[in-house]
């Protein structure tokens, strides 16, 4: 298969086309200036509202006018992660993509097909002049990634619709009807350097190769978290030996993902340098047996690295024993028997990050249930506060609750088993959806989740499987014509 080949054309084509536009989160602007071009260049109303969102009306097909409005929703926004060793400027270059079998998937880059491929589907039936519909609104929110600010900042009345549905899942043949509120804890350790103990060597511990994912929607697959891991290491060092002492943490980038790789610089006393190099090599070797399913190609690394100023000792140790202690991963697993065995809370931490004077560490807690969500970062916040690191927690968004007799539900259940003769999966997802902000700005709104299937989603593995974007496209215009009258 050659992109050519890529069916239905019409949205590979425009994702092609959404690939050149740099859209790194919470710098859209050339995004939001060519959906604005877009919609006006193809005479549709177009709006965009003072937060970034853009809105693109099209008038019903004749015959159809009378049909209940249906709002087509996806964020315009990617995750922009990338190999260590690859070289790109997030801020002007292209993604550049390729066909591996039945998958696309990008040259040593996130794809941004999350959620991408939602836009172009959007776009391509805007685009169209063959398709039966009702009234439609093309809503691509900003600033989803990091934070759902997009949809917090848009205001009531932006949307006019009686449906919406929201094109950024990520498993076709699932339908997601609900979805997990969440919140950011932030700590701080604060700090003054000093000069390492005398005849110190000084070490650089690496680890990369981990799979890595989506912090809710890949929780559930207990894959391996880079700072847990390091962190536990260094736990095990200092209460072995003597006077080690921490230089440097680095690990994660992004809120919203478990980190693949990180590393730290340690001093030890020169006399136990080799017995570190030989724990180093059985750690490894003892977590590459735990994660042998989840995670397959962890790359370990101990070198010497040059001598540098260390972080004050108690410091140290308590920042070591808070990464050991911290929760991470599954808290608890929802009690409803309707959505089946999905997470319920959990909390990943994403980032911790060394300057010269401060730690600065980074987590994100998910629940569906919200004063699980409460509980769960007041968790997080109290292992930091009883180490000595100020912590806090931000507002977050809510969780989108599942609608009882949803007229929408049914329309697509039904449309589904005809096309597929077979049942679609009715589920809530643990990541944060939109859809969430919006049930509270828009409370009388009919809402559903569906799109193509996704894997390796906020990494450089990220990959779209090209069949399923047919479906889902065919599923969707079989929706439109069943919309019911007003």
């Amino acid at each position: 298969m050659n992109k050519s080949e890529l069916k239905p054309a019409a949205v590979f084509e425009q994702f092609a086309k959404i690939n050149q536009i740099p859209r790194p989160s919470k710098r859209e602007d050339k995004m939001i200036a060519y959906l604005k071009e877009w919609g006006e260049s193809h005479g549709l109303p177009t709006n965009v509202d003072e937060t970034g969102n853009v809105i693109i009306r099209k008038a019903a097909t004749p015959g159809m006018e009378n049909r209940k409005t249906v709002i087509l929703q996806s964020h315009m926004d990617m995750v922009c992660d990338k190999l260590v060793d690859y070289e790109i400027d997030f801020d002007r270059d292209p993604i550049k993509t390729y066909i591996d079998g039945e998958w696309l998937t990008a040259e040593g880059t996130t794809l941004g097909a999350d959620d991408g491929i939602g836009c172009a589907i959007e776009l391509a039936l805007l685009d169209a002049d063959n398709i039966e519909h009702g009234p439609i609104e093309c809503v691509f929110t900003r600033d989803e990634e990091t934070g759902l600010t997009g949809a917090e900042g848009m205001k009531a009345g932006f949307m006019t619709g009686d449906f919406l549905i929201n094109l950024d899942s990520e498993d076709e043949g699932e339908m997601f009807v609900s979805c997990a509120g969440g919140r950011n804890t932030t700590a701080k350790f604060s700090f003054t350097r000093e000069e390492a103990p005398a005849g110190s060597f000084f070490l650089k511990g690496s680890l990369k190769g981990l799979v890595g994912g989506h912090s809710g929607d890949d929780i559930n697959k207990q894959r391996a978290n880079a700072i847990k891991l390091l962190g536990r290491f260094l736990f095990q060092t200092l209460n072995r030996y003597q006077n080690v002492r921490l230089a440097q943490f680095h690990s994660g980038k992004l809120h919203n993902a478990i980190p693949r790789d990180g590393y730290f610089v340690i001093a030890v006393p020169n006399d136990v340098k080799e017995n570190v190099k030989a724990d180093w090599n059985v750690f490894a070797a003892d977590v590459e047996e735990e994660f042998h399913v989840a995670d397959t190609q962890m790359v370990w690394a101990m070198e010497s690295t040059d001598a540098e100023p260390v972080i004050e000792a108690q410091v140290a140790r308590n920042f070591i024993y808070a990464l050991q202690a911290v929760d991470n991963g599954i808290y608890a697993i929802c009690q409803d028997p309707e959505l089946n065995g999905l997470v319920e809370t959990s909390s990943n931490i994403a980032s911790v990050h060394s300057t010269e004077n401060a730690i600065d560490i980074l987590s994100s807690q998910r629940s569906n249930v919200m004063s699980n969500l409460d509980n769960m970062c007041a968790t997080i916040q109290a292992v930091f506060q009883l180490a000595g690191a100020e912590a806090k927690s931000s507002d977050g968004y809510p969780a989108w609750k599942m609608r009882a007799h949803s007229d929408l539900q049914r329309i697509v259940i039904d449309s589904y088993k005809k096309l597929f003769h077979k049942d679609p999966i009715v589920r809530g997802i643990h990541a944060g959806l939109e859809c969430g902000l919006f049930s509270e700005r828009y409370p009388n709104l009919d809402m559903i989740s569906f799109g193509p299937t996704l894997r390796y989603v906020h990494t450089p593995d990220e990959r779209l499987h090209i069949p399923t974007v047919q479906m889902v496209w065919d599923h969707l215009l079989d929706v439109l014509k069943n919309i019911p009258a007003k």
